[in-house]
């Protein structure tokens, strides 16, 4: 099992190594990306809604993202800026999601147009609520990317806010939705 691991992330790493970052055009170094998604309700990452949470409000976020290309261990990657802000969630109701942050993005995978990755950052929120105790919190991110043309392309992505268990009252913030973006 061991070496057929191995073999896989060789396999992988090679091909990412030698091929150019998916996520901008050939020779741009900025990238502009817009997010909007749905929240896909409290707790685990892939719950859609929770059953136990009668005052559920639906709630959509938007991302604004500026990024530069990368390298992490010679996988493509980009550093992030990011402004969050959710609608749906008051914070006269105890919820409330803005938040700045850095994050930093890998694509582990890179074939024929497509690439998926993975990404990790810490953000600063505006405010404390039930379901993040704390005001720093961390992004989790999971996408599948498609190149468009050579500056445009779009994103599935899934992307969880949470506190690490920091503290007692940690049930997050999950969305699920697509992005578009230009890089120059």
């Amino acid at each position: 099992m061991k070496k057929s691991f191995l073999f896989l992330y060789a396999l992988l790493y090679a091909q990412a190594a030698f091929a150019n970052n998916p996520m901008f055009a050939n020779n741009t170094q900025n990238s502009i990306t817009l997010y909007t998604g749905q929240g896909t309700g409290s707790g685990s990452l892939f719950k859609l809604v929770d059953p136990f949470m009668w005052d559920f409000e639906p709630m959509t976020m938007l991302m604004l993202q500026y990024s530069q290309p990368s390298e992490l261990f010679r996988l493509p990657s980009r550093i992030n800026l990011s402004f969050v802000q959710n609608f749906g969630y008051h914070h006269d109701h105890g919820l409330s999601f803005m938040a700045v942050g850095i994050s930093w993005d890998v694509a582990v995978i890179n074939w024929n147009g497509f690439y998926l990755g993975v990404g990790i950052g810490p953000y600063m929120r505006d405010s404390r609520d039930r379901y993040v105790e704390s005001r720093l919190v961390f992004g989790e991110k999971f996408f599948i990317g498609k190149n468009l043309t050579d500056h445009w392309r779009t994103e599935f992505f899934t992307l969880h806010f949470s506190n690490g268990d920091f503290t007692e009252i940690n049930r997050g913030f999950n969305y699920t939705g697509l992005a578009i973006n230009y890089s120059f």
